[in-house]
Order: C-alpha cells, then sequence, then structure tokens
C-alpha cells in the first residue's frame, strides 16, 4: 500500500500532471468565451440569413418533446471554433520549441576536429595515429 501510495505521489507531483490541470481550467474557462463569441456574436449573424437565430430552431416531436437542432448546430460551431483555436496554439508552440532548439543546437560546441600530439605538442588531426611533425606514434 505504502509503495502505491508513493507511486501516485510521484504521479500528481510530476510538472505534466499540474501543467494538465491547469489546462483543464483555463479550457473551462475559455469555454465561456467562445460560447459567447458563438452565441452573442456568430449566430446573430447566421441568424441574418436564415432569418432568426439558430438556438430557435426546433422540431416539435409532440406537444412535450421537441427537438432543439439549432442548440446542436450552435454546439458544433463552438466545437469548431474550439478545435481551430486549439490548432493553433500546438502549432504555435511547436514553431516556437523547433525554434528555440535549432537556437540550442547553434549555440552548442562543435566537436574538436584537433588534438595536441603529447611529444612536440603541435596541433594534428583528431584521427592522426602518428604525428607529421615529430612522427611519434600515438596511442588512442
Amino acid at each position: 500500500m505504502k509503495k502505491f501510495l508513493g507511486e501516485f505521489k510521484d504521479f500528481i507531483s510530476r510538472g505534466n500532471v499540474m501543467d494538465m490541470a491547469v489546462g483543464i481550467i483555463i479550457g473551462g474557462a475559455f469555454t465561456s468565451i467562445v460560447n459567447s463569441l458563438v452565441n452573442d456574436i456568430i449566430n446573430p449573424l447566421l441568424g441574418m440569413i436564415g432569418g432568426t437565430d439558430l438556438t430557435g430552431y426546433v422540431l416539435v416531436l409532440n406537444d412535450e418533446a421537441t427537438l432543439n437542432y439549432g442548440s446542436f448546430i450552435t454546439a458544433i460551431i463552438n466545437f469548431l471554433i474550439m478545435a481551430f483555436i486549439v490548432f493553433l496554439l500546438i502549432k504555435t508552440i511547436n514553431s516556437m520549441s523547433k525554434a528555440l532548439s535549432r537556437k540550442k543546437k547553434e549555440e552548442a560546441p562543435a566537436a574538436p576536429t584537433t588534438k595536441v600530439c603529447p611529444f612536440c605538442k603541435s596541433e594534428i588531426n583528431i584521427e592522426a595515429t602518428r604525428c607529421p611533425h615529430c612522427t611519434s606514434e600515438l596511442k588512442e
């Protein structure tokens, strides 16, 4: 049981779990912004084309039951807007991480191409097995 609780503690204390929790909270708050965008701006603009607001489109099945397909269309629009915004965020994050990794590669020192002969202290090719200046045999 202690091992299980220890593993759970390690899992929870990892940074990516906390990042995910923050993302979910911000995503929930962002949903209300997207809902407002769809309900207050996009639906009225689309309603001008159809003559009414999308949420007003209903199909009456009987006296008590209605099929609210306008609300369903609104939910689809909400989803598409959210998916597009998440796509743009991920694309931006990926391009930024690629740029940072390129910058780190440029900053990394290049592998040495020469070495110093231990006998005559001349600079020679790193792959040399014999010094061209003093002809000493070099050990790998």
